[in-house]
């Protein structure tokens, strides 16, 4: 049965759980903004007071400049034609796959919760192919398809095909929607993602982000064709009938992406390298997960244990961080 944490503090790379302070191998704040004293200083100097809340839908009274600022910066630095900022991850790939009303979705079998919601939703006919087998996509693919994969893979921390999704993309006619949730911030020279870091962002129609994990703050977005955001404002039901982001949020990631993410590239290169080229590493364990979760523990290390539904087998998903050394990790990354 799945619980609550109850969380004590949470300070850098340490966190305090059940009486003690352990280091934090489960979180997605994977670049330190989230909890940076010094960050946060830097964004409250930069900025006016800003309003907690937004008290209305984008489509009413909820949009102020700073969401269009923060569009329009997304949209320069993608290169693409324009951007919608949705209040979520789990908002953005629901709303995302549901309203582009498609007939057919073929999605990674490894592809998040959200997206397979988001294809039930959506009233379409769905396949969730084997895990990067393009092959069997292949199989599958008809114009007009929609092809729905993230790049870097949340609980597996490997990377999709995306040069070959591209091929088959433009082969079959279909759209192409790419989830950089665990990617944006990490991965590229700017910290775009995985399109960045291959050179294939103008290859793909849609890429999704989110603000929650590297970014450190909340929300998330969808960047790339323009007629196909223009379709999502008026068809993405999470988008249409939900209370806009606080302010706050919004203006505290643009800073972070303005003035905070282009000095990291030195540091997320070191992180990715302690990884072996990933900040995600699972240790599949199946029935022993529990038992050395509690090993890990005792030596003073958080990897909370996630079991089925939420993956095939169950695991520990280590998650790395910009602040870590080599020292930190020894005897946990052999």
């Amino acid at each position: 049965m799945r619980t609550i944490k109850d969380i004590e503090k949470k300070e850098g790379k340490y966190i305090w759980f059940r009486g003690r302070k352990l280091l934090n191998l489960s979180s997605n704040n994977y670049l330190g903004f989230a909890d940076n004293d010094a960050v946060v200083e830097r964004f409250l100097a930069a900025n006016p007071p800003l309003y907690p809340g937004a008290a209305s839908a984008r489509l009413l009274t909820g949009t102020l400049p700073i969401y269009k600022e923060l569009e329009e910066l997304l949209s320069q630095l993608f290169g693409t034609e324009a951007s919608l900022i949705f209040n979520s991850g789990y908002h953005a790939n629901v709303g995302i796959i549901s309203g582009l009303n498609a007939d057919i979705i073929l999605a990674d079998k490894l592809c998040h919760a959200s997206i397979i919601d988001g294809m039930r939703l959506s009233r379409a006919k769905f396949f969730r192919f084997p895990h990067n087998d393009m092959e069997a996509l292949e199989r599958k693919l008809v114009p007009g398809s929609v092809i729905v994969t993230e790049s870097v893979f949340s609980m597996d921390g490997d990377i999709a095909p995306l040069a070959r999704l591209v091929e088959l993309k433009k082969k079959y006619n279909c759209l192409l929607v790419v989830d950089e949730a665990h990617a944006f911030g990490v991965r590229g020279q700017k910290g775009l993602g995985l399109a960045e870091e291959l050179g294939l962002i103008k290859e793909i129609d849609l890429i999704m982000g989110t603000f929650g994990k590297a970014i450190g703050s909340y929300g998330a977005f969808v960047t790339g064709r323009k007629d196909l955001i223009e379709h999502l404002i008026n068809h993405s039901r999470p988008f249409i009938f939900s209370t806009a982001l606080p302010p706050v949020n919004i203006a505290f990631s643009k800073y972070i992406i303005e003035n905070e993410l282009p000095h990291t590239f030195e540091v997320r290169q070191k992180m990715l390298a302690l990884g072996r080229g990933s900040h995600i590493i699972p240790i599949i364990a199946g029935d022993k997960t529990d038992a050395l979760y509690e090993e890990y523990f005792e030596k003073g290390v958080l990897t909370l244990p996630i079991h089925p539904p939420t993956v095939p087998t169950s695991r520990l998903r280590l998650s790395l961080t910009t602040d870590m050394t080599k020292e930190d990790l020894c005897g946990i990354i052999g």
